[in-house]
């Protein structure tokens, strides 16, 4: 059974540029033996991740358990999980939404104010924001 997962988080304090690499990184290389697909958003000027994670159920379960504990991150919160019949990133084994080529109007779209904040709306407010950005803003890194 496939799902798809949502979560926002924060990084944490003292996390750089470099470890954040890392993380993308370590996605690229563990996610396809899990048969996990996906893409992250990052918005450096709030330090907010939101990642949408899709693969089987009990591989999506434990990522996400893994990434809750991982103190790189903060204020991991859950803001969709769906039981889904195919997927939408299937071809990422982690991709980046390219952030610095989004247009803030999109954001304002779904949100009061144009920054990225999926702690402030629903999950399905998130999910198609999410849909959007990635449709409008290029997504960095190789496929899976």
């Amino acid at each position: 059974m496939l799902v798809r997962l949502m979560y926002a988080s924060r990084v944490a304090p003292g996390v750089d540029h470099d470890a954040l690499h890392t993380i993308l990184r370590q996605c690229k290389d563990n996610n396809p033996a899990q048969g996990i697909t996906g893409l992250l958003c990052y918005c450096s000027t709030s330090g907010i991740f939101m990642q949408a994670l899709e693969g089987g159920r009990s591989a999506v379960n434990q990522l996400y358990n893994k990434i809750a504990a991982d103190q790189r991150h903060s204020a991991v919160e859950l803001l969709s999980y769906e039981e889904i019949g195919e997927r939408h990133f299937a071809s990422w084994a982690m991709g980046q939404v390219n952030m610095s080529r989004l247009n803030p109007a999109l954001l304002l779209k779904y949100s009061a104010m144009p920054a990225l904040d999926p702690y402030s709306v629903s999950g399905k407010v998130s999910m198609a924001m999410f849909d959007e950005l990635v449709a409008t803003a290029s997504v960095m890194g190789e496929r899976g």
